[in-house]
């Protein structure tokens, strides 16, 4: 009997190591940039870029603005809560869940990674990617230019200082600053 084998999504989505350029994923990716090209040439129309967040997202909560552009490689892996502000010109490269909770304010030219990638250069030749996914708690605020790499978990009522680099997850209630980034302060409840 011969094993079933999994599709390259079904391996990213997963967790597993993944051939970045299946030609199912390769069309995922231009879905969704077909998606967020309506959506980043679309007119002042908050009900018209909800209806298109809501085509690409996998989930987004009814209070969601994001302002244009705005970029991912999938958004069937970005799952965002209620009451969601995303400034101009943000990058999600979503091969893993990226999940924002309620009451979240994200800066502008923030980018949040959910993929990584090999350290042996063979394996990156052969366009392997490694899916890690990204969590936001409820009540963040992400200063403006932030970079998240993958795997981070960001903690509920967390401050990150513009233009720091999350390497590592973070706790609740702390203010996190730097390159990369560590607790400058804890915030009372």
């Amino acid at each position: 009997m011969e094993k079933c084998r999994k599709t390259e999504r079904e391996r990213m989505t997963n967790g597993e190591s993944f051939f970045t350029n299946d030609p199912q994923l390769m069309e995922d990716k231009k879905n969704a940039r077909i998606l967020c090209s309506r959506f980043n040439s679309s007119p002042e129309d908050e009900s018209l870029r909800k209806a298109l967040l809501k085509q690409l997202f996998g989930h987004c909560g009814e209070r969601i603005a994001i302002k244009p552009p705005f970029h991912c490689d999938y958004g069937y892996n970005i799952f965002a809560g209620d009451d969601l502000f995303i400034n101009f010109d943000c990058v999600f490269l979503d091969a893993a869940p990226i999940r924002i909770g309620e009451h979240c304010m994200i800066g502008p030219k923030t980018c949040i990674y959910a993929i990584g990638h090999p350290l042996d250069a063979e394996s990156r030749i052969e366009k392997i990617g490694i899916p890690k996914p990204v969590t936001i708690g409820d009540n963040v605020w992400i200063g403006g230019g932030v970079t998240i790499l993958p795997g981070v978990s960001i903690g509920d009522s967390t401050v990150i200082a513009a233009a720091s680099v999350v390497t590592k997850s973070f706790p609740d209630h702390v203010v996190i600053a730097g390159n990369p980034a560590k607790i400058i302060k804890n915030i009372e409840e």
